[in-house]
């Protein structure tokens, strides 16, 4: 401008810039830090949306509001692919009641997937309706009831028998085995109606963040790192991960909190949200 005797708004209309731009100077980015710490962690979980990194940043120390987290996730491009879910009427949704203790009712599921040469291998998935933990992932090519009930007793031996077992129809939950070990230690065996999965909906809950979380994340090239990358995860999942069900906070926290205690719920289970008087499911025979 000086070389050619202009004024700056002269200069500035000339070139089709306001004089605010030409003043503006870049402030340094007081959310580096954070911004940082939010890019590795999302990389780390790449399938936690914004609110759970929040949490996760919450509890690392970081002192910020959601909307902030939001905003850098969003100008970070860190956004998920929503996967579709089947949308369930609400007249068909189960009013299953709620346990309000640990080891008061369990849940048992097997996921399938595959390893990098094709074979396929099964998991045996077991979770605490109330606390959500994950006691146990049984992982192999093949998991007979035996199996399953070698999984179960070394669960109850660390942590007590559970009173209502909910399972499904399959064959390895209808033989002798499993039937046997119920009998012996007083616990109900309680089996979904066929094609009725949300009758189950905590471990189906679950079976659908392990396998987006773990399971589509990896390539497993043998059944031990398989095994090896669940447990991880598993125990990841019971010490580290917030589950907003619990406001945020982890499975191992609020089991703390919530000793398994009978006299807390002798008195008859109730359904919730003024569902029927019904029982989940049906009690085995």
């Amino acid at each position: 401008m000086d070389e050619h005797r202009f004024t700056e708004r002269r200069a500035c209309r000339l070139v089709g810039i306001s004089r605010s731009s030409l003043a503006y100077r870049a402030r340094p980015d007081r959310h580096a830090r954070l911004r940082e710490r939010l890019i590795t962690l999302s990389g780390k979980h790449r399938r936690y949306g914004y609110r759970m990194l929040h949490a996760k940043l919450v509890r690392e120390g970081f002192r910020v509001n959601v909307k902030v987290v939001e905003r850098i996730y969003r100008e970070e491009r860190l956004w998920l692919r929503r996967t579709k879910r089947k949308k369930i009427p609400r007249e068909a949704r189960d009013g299953s009641w709620c346990p309000i203790a640990a080891n008061q009712r369990w849940s048992l599921d097997f996921t399938s997937d595959a390893l990098a040469n094709g074979r396929k291998f099964r998991s045996a998935n077991l979770k605490d309706d109330c606390t959500r933990e994950c006691p146990a992932i049984e992982v192999d090519f093949s998991l007979p009831g035996d199996r399953v009930v070698d999984m179960l007793e070394r669960v109850a031996r660390e942590r007590g028998y559970p009173d209502i077992l909910v399972v499904d129809n399959g064959p390895e939950l209808r033989g002798r085995a499993l039937d046997g070990w119920a009998d012996d230690h007083g616990v109900q065996l309680y089996f979904i109606d066929p094609g009725k999965p949300t009758q189950n909906a905590y471990i189906e809950s679950f079976n659908g963040r392990y396998r987006e979380e773990c399971l589509n994340q990896h390539w497993f090239t043998s059944i031990g790192e398989a095994r090896e990358i669940i447990e991880d995860w598993r125990i990841d999942y019971n010490t580290e991960r917030p589950h907003s069900s619990l406001k945020y906070q982890t499975p191992e926290e609020f089991a703390a909190a919530r000793p398994f205690d009978k006299t807390q719920w002798a008195q008859p289970l109730e359904l919730r949200d003024g569902s029927a008087p019904a029982p989940i499911a049906h009690a085995a025979e």
